[in-house]
């Protein structure tokens, strides 16, 4: 199953740094996390502040996007949070 991502928004979580966003399986909401250290490793340039982070989220936003789609697993433990860290990528 292709996930969707109709919704651009994303979101910083200064408490663990990392960038929140969500896919949708038709009317599922799936929940996604991608890592400080994915981020860096996507753009290493980035700098470690709010708008850096989101920053590199959107200029690597397809490729988050594929690897999501990769690690997404429909039904998979009635889980609907995925965390995305660098050794995804």
């Amino acid at each position: 199953m292709t996930l969707e991502f109709p919704n651009p928004s994303r979101s910083f979580d200064a408490t663990r740094n990392r960038v929140r966003f969500w896919g949708y399986d038709s009317a599922i909401e799936i929940a996604f996390f991608v890592e400080a250290d994915a981020l860096q490793k996507l753009c290493p340039e980035m700098s470690h502040v709010e708008a850096g982070f989101l920053k590199a989220f959107d200029a690597a936003r397809k490729r988050i996007h594929e690897v999501a789609n990769k690690a997404y697993v429909r039904g998979s433990n009635g889980s609907y949070v995925y965390s995305l860290a660098a050794e995804d990528f």
